[in-house]
C-alpha cells in the first residue's frame, strides 16, 4: 500500500475510519481491515469505541507496530491535565501502550491552544504518542498550530463534492499531510454524473473513483467507514488503476463547483475557502 511521507510520519495512504462503529461490529470490521490489507486505523475519544477497535486489533493478529493508529482528543480534554488524563484512559481502552498519531479532534475558541499542544508534546516525549496533529482546523489554525509544534497532519472533510485546495497548498508547502475524512461525502458520489460516466469507464464502484481522486493527489491519505467486509474490500481495491490527467481535472471541477459539505456541527470553525 502506498504510505504518504509526512516530516517524520509515513501514514498509510488507505485507512478504516471508525466513526459510527460500535459493539462486536466495530471489532469485527476491525479485524477483518487488517486481515484484507489495511494497516491504518482511525479512532477518536467521541467515538466511544475505543476498546472494540482494541478487541479488533488483538484479534486481526496483526503485529501492533504494523498497524498506524490514530486517536483524537475530544473538545471537553484540551486543557493540560484532561490531556493526560483522557489519553491515559484512551491507552487503556485501546489496550496499547501508545498512538501513531494524536489529533485535536475540533478547535476551541476557550482553550488555549498553545497549552494542549504543549500537552501533547509531553505526551511524545514519554512515548504514548509518536506523531501530533489537527483535526477540522482552517488553514490559519493549522498554520498557527505548525508554529508551536512539529504536527504532521490535519485530518478535515474532503470528497469530490468538497475542494480543499488553499489548505492543500498550505499543507504540502509544510510538509504535511491532508487525512481525508468522509470521502464519499456520506454516499453522495454516488449520485454524481461525472462519477458514474468515469466509474463505467474504469468498470469500477463511484466509490472506488471517488478514492482513487483522493490517493491520487501528493500528500493524500483517505479513510472511509464501512460496515460491511464487502465494502472493506471494494475500498481496498484501488490501487490496481490510475485514472487519467482529463479524469482528475474533471473531478476537481466537480469539487470547486459543488462545494458540499456534510460536517458542519454548530461548535465549527468559520469555514476559509
Amino acid at each position: 500500500m502506498q504510505a504518504v511521507k509526512a516530516r517524520a510520519a509515513s501514514i498509510p495512504g488507505l485507512g478504516l475510519g471508525t466513526w459510527q462503529l460500535q459493539g462486536e461490529v466495530c471489532a469485527e470490521r476491525v479485524a477483518d481491515a487488517l486481515a484484507i490489507g489495511y494497516r491504518h486505523l482511525d479512532t477518536a475519544q467521541a467515538y466511544e469505541n475505543h476498546a472494540e477497535v482494541g478487541r479488533g486489533l488483538r484479534a486481526s493478529g496483526i503485529e501492533r507496530d504494523e498497524v498506524f493508529l490514530t486517536t483524537k482528543l475530544w473538545r471537553d480534554n484540551l486543557e493540560r491535565e484532561a490531556v493526560f488524563s483522557s489519553m491515559e484512559a484512551s491507552l487503556r481502552e485501546l489496550d496499547t501502550d501508545y498512538v501513531d498519531l494524536l489529533l485535536v479532534h475540533w478547535p476551541h475558541e476557550a482553550v488555549d491552544l498553545e497549552e494542549t499542544l504543549d500537552a501533547m508534546r509531553d505526551l511524545q516525549a514519554r512515548d504514548r504518542v509518536r506523531h501530533l496533529g489537527v483535526s477540522n482546523f482552517t488553514q490559519s489554525q493549522v498554520e498557527e498550530a505548525a508554529e508551536i509544534a512539529p504536527i504532521v497532519c490535519e485530518q478535515a472533510e474532503y470528497h469530490p463534492l468538497l475542494s480543499q485546495d488553499p489548505l492543500l497548498a498550505s499543507l504540502r508547502a509544510r510538509d504535511m499531510a491532508f487525512v481525508a475524512y468522509s470521502p464519499l461525502a456520506h454516499g453522495r458520489v454516488f449520485d454524481q454524473t461525472v462519477i458514474s460516466e468515469i466509474a463505467r469507464a474504469h468498470e469500477r464502484s463511484e466509490a472506488q473513483i471517488a478514492l482513487r481522486w483522493l490517493l491520487q493527489q501528493p500528500s493524500v491519505c483517505a479513510i472511509p467507514k464501512a460496515a460491511q467486509r464487502d465494502h472493506l474490500e471494494e475500498d481496498f481495491r484501488v490501487f490496481d488503476f490510475m485514472l487519467e490527467e482529463e479524469e482528475m481535472d474533471r473531478l476537481h471541477e466537480l469539487a470547486d463547483r459543488a462545494s458540499e459539505r456534510v460536517i458542519d456541527p454548530d461548535f465549527a470553525p468559520e469555514w476559509e475557502r
